[in-house]
């Protein structure tokens, strides 16, 4: 599933075509993916303008002049895909329709953006803007990780005393938006802690190191475009390129990277998700 570089990537794609555009005509071709799609749902894009795109942990959120805003979850295989326009150095003709192009938005000045999901395990909603915050996906997660209320003080408080596994820890949503299985490896392998041991048994000072490690690794996923694994590709197709920098995720019974470590790089199932670790570096 892509997490939260996968979709800053896509949503930075996306804004220069979408942002201050106008909405010709949207084709909406199924009733819903993993959730029903809301009512009208082509009626109220169409003619709408952008006024914004944002993100909000794993949603990308465009801002309507209509007062509404869309709320896009790729799931675990959609794709945001633009054509009609230049993006970098090559212009991106509409490609034939395919039978996983579920929704289709024409913007004004000809571009067209493609939400493709072959899983269907993604989501669309309109929901009005002033109320973003409410909404039942948008109203239990927790700050930002790349935000002003995500610090120091803030996680250390969140981890006092909780007995559930720092990989775990990591992952709740309510505790922090927008962080999923790859890239809490990657920072529990930088930060060298077991993704086993207890959260709040962990000292106050390496929970606190753990903020500025998580920033530093979501920059550097961002700025490489993301991680492709199996179905994810940036707005304009291309492949993101963070899983060349993996120091733990995927790479079961590898040397470690880190230097004089003669480990391997083992893994073991929390919750249902395989951790990747280095039983010397992590401990």
């Amino acid at each position: 599933m892509p997490e939260l570089p996968e979709v800053e990537t896509v949503r930075r794609g996306l804004a220069p075509v979408m942002e201050g555009a106008r909405i010709a005509r949207a084709d909406v071709r199924r009733d819903g993916l993993r959730w029903p799609f809301p009512d009208r749902m082509a009626a109220r894009l169409t003619g709408a303008t952008v006024t914004r795109l944002g993100r909000r942990s794993k949603y990308i959120l465009a801002d309507l002049d209509t007062g509404e805003t869309a709320i896009i979850h790729l799931g675990m295989s959609g794709r945001m895909l633009i054509s009609g326009t230049e993006l970098g150095k090559f212009h991106h003709d509409h490609p034939a329709p395919e039978k996983h192009d579920h929704v289709v938005i024409d913007m004004e000045d000809g571009a067209r953006v493609t939400f493709n999901d072959a899983r269907r395990f993604g989501a669309m909603d309109l929901w009005p803007t002033g109320d973003i915050a409410n909404h039942k996906l948008i109203a239990a997660l927790g700050p930002e990780p790349l935000g002003n209320d995500f610090h120091e003080d803030y996680l250390v408080a969140q981890f006092k005393g909780k007995n559930t596994a720092i990989k775990n820890a990591l992952l709740d949503q309510g505790i922090i938006a927008g962080l999923g299985n790859i890239y809490v490896c990657e920072v529990l392998f930088r930060a060298g802690i077991h993704p086993a041991r207890k959260a709040g048994r962990i000292a106050a000072a390496r929970v606190a190191g753990l903020v500025p490690i998580i920033r530093a690794v979501l920059a550097e996923a961002i700025e490489s475009g993301g991680s492709s694994l199996k179905d994810y590709r940036q707005a304009d197709g291309e492949l993101g390129y963070f899983q060349h920098a993996f120091r733990v995720y995927g790479r079961e019974k590898e040397r470690c990277v880190t230097q004089g470590c003669e480990g391997r790089i083992a893994r073991l199932v929390q919750g249902g998700r395989s951790s990747f670790y280095c039983p010397q570096c992590q401990r």
